[in-house]
């Protein structure tokens, strides 16, 4: 783990952080998990990126947070906050650091070719989520296990000429740590960039905060393209969806989780893409997967 990776841990939104913990921001304040409080004396400092408890001194950063609350040791936390937003960490080499391996599309691009799914796999995707096997067949999902018999969903990523750029292994075991896995090189930021070149003029363009969502935009009848979190896009990425709105006329739209973190990745998008178009999920439903599953799939 280097130190931008480290960075990009520190920069997530603390705010965020605490709401995937469990703890109800409100007012930038929540009560403290760490002695028995019922007055809200923990403070939340966003310019800063920041917290703090003016009654038991606690204070930190977002590895701190997690560290605290959890009780990890350091390493643990940077991979628990890794797999819940979806940054790519190299191990940590306590001797002399080597530069990361360019990601090798050759070694793994066969298994794309003709995509399996094993038991577990066919539960997840056309059991719990519901898919359309179309989507999956387009997506290219495939699976496997590894040598503990820990089946594996395998994502792959490309680049929107079809050149497979990275990999997004996903546990499929319930609970299970890491939830994720990268190969060494893995570029997964923008996901289904294939969808653009099927895109027209003034055509609409869904934005999903991750791979689920953007799988159960597409099984509803939607053009969509997920990315991890707006803290993760990079220029280059900015860049692609500002010309495609200018160039295309492309309409972005969003369903953003039904949280605080939902609605401030939807604002930090709305930054660079002014004309995003927000939709209210109905009240029970916090991501659009949770929608799919309870009014569209039924109409399948």
């Amino acid at each position: 783990m280097d130190r931008i990776q480290l960075q990009k841990l520190r920069d997530l939104p603390i705010e965020g952080v605490a709401e995937r913990l469990g703890l109800r921001v409100v007012r930038h304040k929540a009560l403290c998990p760490f002695h028995d409080d019922h007055h809200a004396s923990l403070s939340f400092k966003v310019s800063k990126n920041t917290w703090r408890c003016f009654v038991c001194g606690a204070s930190g950063g977002t590895i701190d947070l997690v560290m605290r609350h959890l009780g990890m040791s350091f390493l643990e936390a940077c991979r628990w906050l890794a797999d819940e937003h979806n940054v790519i960490l190299t191990e940590y080499q306590p001797k002399k650091e080597k530069p990361p391996k360019p990601f090798d599309a050759s070694r793994y691009s066969r298994y794309f070719e003709r995509p399996w799914l094993n038991d577990e796999a066919r539960r997840f995707l056309f059991d719990e989520r519901r898919l359309d096997a179309r989507v999956v067949r387009w997506c290219r999902l495939t699976s496997w296990k590894d040598y503990n018999g820990i089946p594996w969903l395998q994502i792959p990523y490309y680049d929107r000429q079809g050149k497979l750029i990275g990999i997004q292994n996903r546990n499929l075991v319930k609970g299970a740590t890491p939830r994720f896995r990268f190969p060494s090189g893995s570029q997964c930021t923008i996901y289904n960039l294939s969808v653009l070149n099927l895109l027209k003029p003034g055509e609409v363009l869904f934005i999903a905060e991750g791979c689920s969502d953007c799988w159960s935009l597409l099984s509803a009848g939607h053009k969509a393209i997920a990315i991890p979190s707006a803290t993760l896009l990079s220029k280059k990425d900015v860049n692609l969806l500002q010309t495609l709105s200018s160039e295309l006329s492309v309409r972005y739209e969003m369903y953003p989780d039904r949280d605080a973190p939902g609605e401030r990745l939807f604002m930090q998008l709305k930054e660079v893409l002014p004309q995003l178009v927000h939709h209210q999920l109905p009240p029970g439903c916090k991501d659009f997967s949770d929608y799919y599953l309870s009014v569209i799939a039924t109409r399948h």
